[in-house]
């Protein structure tokens, strides 16, 4: 496995912290199909749009989402590079596989 640079590494962190908030999960299988805007993900998620704003935040700072403007209206979207990048991040400790018996030292 190569090692990250650093900016690489904290997106890598970023993204792995993003994903350990159930609700996060959630606005992430929503956005599979479409964008959606904020007032869509509130209905569909049953949150105050105060606490779904700090979620997204979240996935924006992590860059597994994207935002655009349309309006008054801000529409979210899968950012999928980002989402390539963690599942290749993991795809490498395949060759770690099968696991190997401790060895006593």
């Amino acid at each position: 496995m190569q090692h990250l640079a650093s900016t690489s590494a904290d997106l890598i962190v970023a993204g792995f912290h993003a994903l350990s908030d159930p609700l996060r999960i959630q606005v992430l299988e929503l956005l599979q199909q479409h964008e959606l805007c904020v007032c869509d993900l509130c209905d569909a998620l049953n949150v105050s749009q105060s606490k779904l704003s700090f979620h997204l935040k979240k996935l924006k700072e992590a860059e597994l989402v994207r935002s655009r403007q349309d309006g008054r209206w801000i529409y979210y979207s899968l950012n999928l590079p980002q989402i390539v990048a963690l599942e290749q991040y993991l795809a490498d400790y395949r060759r770690f596989s099968p696991m190997l018996p401790a060895r006593n030292c």
